[in-house]
């Protein structure tokens, strides 16, 4: 059937390849179904985007594909560009929103622009950690960059790309202190608790989970009360956390979930680096910051990686305020080093959560969701991108819900 005009205005698509961009686009989804109904919402992406109300073009982003690589993800992200092309030759799309993924997602942009497409990016690439040289790329590909982390509005909007910062929503969870209390008590009991964090893909598992579980036993070497929490994502991942570590050490437990009441359970973290790192900082427990890499792609990484930190944390604060070892060779004798220091200095221990606090600060107010789905909105109505008028986009809408809220209470 065709397409009226206002079909054509209201249809946006949506394109995930992660579990984490299923995440990311799911309460966008929801917060732009209830800002107006009308809005068509399509995408090929997860389980989490199904739920928030989007029409399923295909399953892209689900926990089964965590370790799709190589020819596997080239031909799949060459087949969602050609059912793209097709698809909104048939159902002329207004807005499409490429989710994270920038590698899989930007055929499928180059493909839609077109045909006269308008894109938002949800999630920044990292250009300004490495590949620089590739802003001119996105200027041309882009109408708008939704930013997750604060300093990402000015560093694009300097360099000529339309861009929004809309909070993150791991810093939006509001942490029940109570249920976390109780939830706690079912932890094991010992001195110092450890959590252990070793990422939510395949891929991070295979590169760190032997190096954290060994720094955990040199740790209980040097503490013999203390306890660890392995948290795996979901029962896939537990699985393959057991094949990687068939024997795990003692004060060692593993289980799937519950990685709030891990934090709140803790004194330390030990994990990847990425978005877990925002989840500790939440709690503003210390961590020490792990990803290793082999010899010959860390001095490719040094040739490539602009920022002197790379954890997430310290990146947001501007400095060092907990230790990394991202990208690196290190191996378990260092990371237990860095972690002693922590738990045997607690002045040392109380900056970081202090300098962690004031992290999460920087995020206050936002809500990722909500903000992404007004500036969505602003341009699939034909707004401007400008600096200016996007500063005015969520203090517009945020007025325009209060007064709803106030027409619609008694």
């Amino acid at each position: 059937m065709a397409q009226t005009a206002s079909d054509r205005r209201s249809t946006v698509l949506f394109t995930a390849f992660e579990p984490s961009g299923d995440a990311h686009a799911a309460p966008v989804i929801a917060a732009l179904a209830q800002r107006d109904p009308t809005i068509r919402i399509a995408a090929w992406g997860g389980p989490r985007m199904r739920a928030a109300g989007a029409e399923m073009l295909g399953i892209t982003a689900e926990d089964g594909a965590m370790g799709l690589a190589g020819l596997a993800k080239i031909g799949l992200v060459r087949r969602v560009r050609a059912a793209a092309v097709a698809w909104c030759r048939e159902n002329a799309v207004a807005v499409h929103v490429p989710v994270d993924s920038p590698a899989a997602n930007f055929p499928v942009v180059r493909a839609l622009r077109p045909q006269g497409v308008k894109t938002v990016h949800l999630v920044a690439p990292q250009l300004w950690a490495w590949g620089g040289w590739r802003i001119r790329k996105l200027r041309r590909r882009t109408d708008l960059v939704l930013c997750l982390l604060p300093f990402e509005q000015e560093w694009f909007r300097s360099r000529g790309v339309p861009a929004a910062f809309i909070g993150h929503p791991v810093m939006e969870r509001r942490l029940d202190i109570a249920r976390l209390d109780a939830d706690a008590l079912q932890l094991p009991s010992g001195s110092p608790r450890i959590a252990m964090l070793p990422g939510s893909r395949s891929q991070e598992l295979h590169a760190n989970l032997r190096s954290l579980v060994e720094t955990f036993w040199l740790l209980r070497q040097m503490h013999p009360g203390a306890v660890c929490v392995l948290v795996a994502a979901n029962d896939n991942l537990r699985q393959l956390a057991q094949h990687i570590v068939p024997a795990m050490p003692g004060g060692l437990h593993l289980q799937v979930g519950g990685l709030d009441a891990v934090l709140h359970w803790c004194d330390l973290a030990l994990n990847v680096s990425g978005t877990v790192s925002l989840d500790v900082s939440l709690h503003a427990k210390p961590m020490v910051g792990v990803y290793r890499i082999s010899a010959p792609s860390l001095a490719v990484s040094r040739l490539l990686l602009r920022s002197p930190v790379r954890l997430l944390p310290n990146i947001i604060a501007g400095r060092k305020v907990v230790p990394e070892f991202v990208p690196t060779t290190a191996g378990p004798a260092a990371f237990a080093a860095a972690a002693d220091a922590l738990i045997r200095d607690p002045r040392a221990a109380g900056e970081a959560r202090a300098a962690l606090r004031a992290v999460v600060q920087r995020f206050a107010g936002h809500a990722s969701g909500f903000e992404a789905a007004a500036f969505i909105d602003h341009v699939r109505r034909g707004g401007s991108t400008e600096a200016v008028a996007l500063d005015s986009v969520v203090p517009t809408a945020h007025a325009a819900t209060t007064a709803a809220h106030r027409v619609a209470s008694p």
